[in-house]
């Protein structure tokens, strides 16, 4: 009679040790999935950080260049109107010498009547 509760309390031992480790393995099996769900989430977070980042660099890079390309135009830009500021100079300067020319003809004219209208007042005296 020992010998048989020895043996069933043995069985039964042995039961719960298999059940206990049937537990224990769903239970890493559980966790297991478990992290490796935190973890499909987390790389999924990372992951669209990493595409973002991308698209950032993209974009900056591209706007590099556009940055670049306007600053070019307008140093274009600004050199036409320079240049344009610099003929607008020189056509006052050719307008102011042209009334200066006009001025010294109009004075020497006016001069050369004069000595002409004397000249003729003492021929005709």
């Amino acid at each position: 009679m020992l010998s048989r509760l020895l043996k069933e309390h043995q069985v039964k031992q042995n039961e719960r040790k298999e059940l206990q480790e049937r537990r224990r393995r769903e239970a890493i099996a559980a966790a297991t999935c478990l992290t490796e769900a935190l973890v499909d989430h987390l790389n999924v977070g990372v992951a669209q950080a990493y595409v973002n980042q991308r698209k950032l660099d993209h974009e900056v890079k591209t706007l590099q260049v556009q940055a670049s390309q306007f600053s070019k135009q307008t140093a274009q830009w600004i050199s036409m109107v320079e240049g344009f500021n610099q003929a607008l100079k020189e056509i006052g300067d050719v307008e102011n010498w042209a009334r200066s020319i006009e001025m010294d003809m109009r004075t020497i004219a006016t001069a050369l009547e004069y000595v002409h209208k004397g000249h003729l007042q003492s021929a005709g005296s």
